[in-house]
Order: C-alpha cells, then structure tokens, then sequence
C-alpha cells in the first residue's frame, strides 16, 4: 500500500486537527492529559461524547443511517490517530464499538430504533457483562444462568471485571439458556436494565486504588426475551463478532504519544549522575528501541487498514495487534515508571484524573504532591495497564488463535 496520505486526506486531517483544537476546552485537555488508564474520567469523556455527537463525529464507524460518517478507512484512522495525538478524552468503548455494531449486525429493527440514538446522546450507557469468577478467558465456561419463563428470562449469576457498572445504566450479557452440546452451545446475547429488581453491585479495588471494575449480581432478574440480540442459544456467534471490535482499533498513536511524553520528561529529569537522563545510555537505548517498536505496530496498523479496505477481513490480525499494543504499553508503563524516580514511587492519585473513585485515600487538605503530575500519573497507569495483557482475551489466548488460524497447528 502506498503509505503517504492523498491531497484529500491530509485535508481531512488538517480539518480534524482544527476541530480538535477548538473544542477541546481546558478541562478536557487536562482529562486526557492525565488519565490513568484506557477509561479516562467518567464526567469529561460524556462531555467530549456530546461534542462529538454535535458534529456528528461520535460513532464514524456506524453505517450513516444510523449516525456515522462515510469516511474511508483512511479517515477513520486519520480521526483516531490526530485524537490520540492531542490527546483527546477517550470514549466509553462499551457502548459505540462494541454493542452497537453487534446490534447493527443482529437486531431488531425495534431494538437499533431503540438503543442506537440513545447510546448516541449518553442517555443510554453500556457496560459488559462477559466474565464470571470461574470463567474469564475460557468464557464458553460461563454459568450465569437464564431460565425461560414464557415471555421472559429469569437471570440468576453474576458477572465480575464489569468496568464502569456504576455508571452504566444497561448491560450487554452473556447468559447459559441451554446446558447440552459443546460449551459455546446454549449462550444468550442478552441486553439487561441494571435498574430491574434483583441487580446488585459492588465495587471492587484495582491495585491502582480505583473502583472501575465491579462485580454485577443477578437475583432472579427477569428480562423480556424481546431482549435477545441475534438468535436464543446462539450468543456465541454474536460474542465473537463483538470481540474483533473490542480487540481492534488505532493502538500505535496513543502509544507514540507516550513515548514522546517519556522523551520530553526524561530531558527535564535528572538522572544517576545528575545530568538529564535522557543523556544516559541506558535508558535512551529503551526509549529508542520501544519508539521503533510503536512505529512497526503503525506500520502493521496500515497494513491491516489496506486489505480490509480491499474488502478482506482482519481475521487473525486483530489478534496481533492486541497482543503488540498490549504489551508495548506494558514496557513503555514500566520505563514512565522508572524516569518518574523518586516521585514515582509516591501514592497521589488525587494529582490524576483516575477513570473512577479512589476508595481509602485521603488527600493532603492543601493539595499538595511532590513532583510533577505526570509523576503522579505514572504509577497509577503503570498498575492499571498490567491488566492489558488480559482483557479483551488474554494474550495467551490471542497466540492460541494466531497459532491456529495463522499457522495451521
């Protein structure tokens, strides 16, 4: 593929670019700035979703009848990648890329009438109902159970590692309506109110101190079977579509920007020997070799955006490129780490703008924090980004695909 952007494109660009400059107000500059993980503040990413939404820019990806753009592919990854680069509050993924394209590919007409404009607007907000305690990456062994009962499903399980549950008023789950056949035989793509009778939450502490994550109990939670997306006992087929969208996406920018911010930081801070410690050898060795690494990934990020727009399917490449972003933003976390020093090692969330409460901290009354405020930000991220590794399907599971479908073992 030619890897230089058209006329039209680096229009395009350059129109992204002015729009971002203009909308991004100070606060949410400062939410992207220093967000502690992939889920940046609750309040400031709604804001930037209704500000996209005013220009139509909230959900490119969707078909245009339903309120995206008619970009090219190029543009799609021209949108995400200046984003990343002026560091714009991300969006809640839960809602515009996951469920909804699995509802725009299996719904009724009543339900993309129903749930699309308002996962739009906000008014409606997803989370995702997929894990339980005994079954996490080998998901087809999930228990929560659905019995039918007439017009209705009586849900009764739970379901753990449910990010923003306490803000989300929906969530999208993955339920056992039959017991015979192979394992991923008998699941239900169900769409539950978290405000029906017999939902419970609790919050669970991330290592980083945040309450993100939750675990959701079902108690005899009944959901109308009008509900179901796609067909009864064939959810799996629906899990594994939304899943190429949660595992795909423009990873490279957002990683580019992090090892500039590294490289920007390491020049003002001193190292071992008192000079910058962008000067010491070792270090910089690191920073170059991750820096070539994420200008690699982009490159594959090209390439799997040229054959899907010769029409082929991403296939086993989505499993690649989550593995490599993953685990680069692992290592370039754990160098933040190390060029924040001292301060690094000091726990001040409340210098951050975590994705969700920070549960058992008191702040200082005045405020204050040692170092600067990417120093604060770098632990919490270096915490919550070891998880990379493990959502979205394991990396583990991902070389098992790639094994397979690449491979032919």
């Amino acid at each position: 593929m030619e890897y230089d952007w058209s006329a039209g494109d680096l229009a395009f660009r350059d129109e992204v670019r002015e729009f971002l400059a203009a909308k991004r107000t100070p606060e949410l500059r400062r939410a992207g700035r220093l967000a502690t993980s992939v889920y940046p503040d609750h309040e400031a990413s709604m804001e930037w979703q209704h500000i996209l939404h005013e220009r139509g820019w909230a959900a490119p990806a969707w078909p245009v009848e339903h309120g995206g753009c008619d970009w090219s592919l190029t543009k799609h990854y021209i949108f995400q990648r200046e984003s990343a680069l002026a560091g714009a509050p991300a969006l809640s993924p839960m809602g515009i890329k996951m469920v909804a394209p699995a509802i725009i590919a299996f719904g009724t007409q009543e339900q993309k009438a129903f749930y699309l404009p308002r996962i739009l607007t906000g008014e409606v907000f997803f989370c995702q109902g997929y894990s339980e305690p005994e079954a996490g990456s080998d998901l087809a062994a999930l228990t929560m159970a659905a019995v039918d009962d007439g017009e209705d499903f009586v849900c009764t399980g739970s379901k753990i590692w449910t990010t923003h549950a306490t803000e989300a008023n929906w969530i999208f789950c993955l339920v056992r309506t039959s017991r015979t056949g192979k394992k991923q035989q008998g699941i239900t793509f169900l769409l539950i109110d978290m405000t029906s009778p017999g939902v419970e939450i609790r919050p669970l502490v991330m290592t980083s101190g945040e309450q993100v994550q939750n675990q959701v109990f079902f108690d005899n939670v009944r959901v109308p079977k009008a509900n179901v997306l796609g067909r009864i006992d064939d959810g799996w087929t629906v899990a594994k579509y939304l899943l190429v969208h949660e595992r795909g996406g423009a990873a490279a920018p957002w990683l580019q920007v992090m090892a500039q911010d590294i490289a920007t930081a390491a020049a003002r801070q001193p190292g071992p020997d008192g000079n910058p410690l962008l000067d010491d050898r070792a270090f910089a060795a690191k920073l170059a070799d991750l820096r070539i690494r994420t200008e690699v990934l982009e490159i594959l990020e090209f390439r799997t955006i040229s054959a899907m727009a010769q029409g082929k399917n991403a296939g086993p490449a989505s499993s690649m490129l989550k593995i490599l972003a993953t685990e680069l933003s692992q290592k370039l976390t754990e160098l933040a780490l190390e060029a924040a020093g001292p301060s690094g090692r000091v726990y001040q969330p409340h210098a951050t703008m975590p994705g969700g409460p920070i549960a058992q901290f008191a702040p200082p009354a005045d405020g204050y924090h040692s170092g600067a405020d990417w120093q604060a930000v770098a632990p919490l991220r270096y915490f919550n980004d070891r998880a990379g590794s493990i959502y979205a399907g394991s990396n583990e599971i991902q070389r098992n695909i790639l094994a397979k479908a690449a491979l032919g073992l």
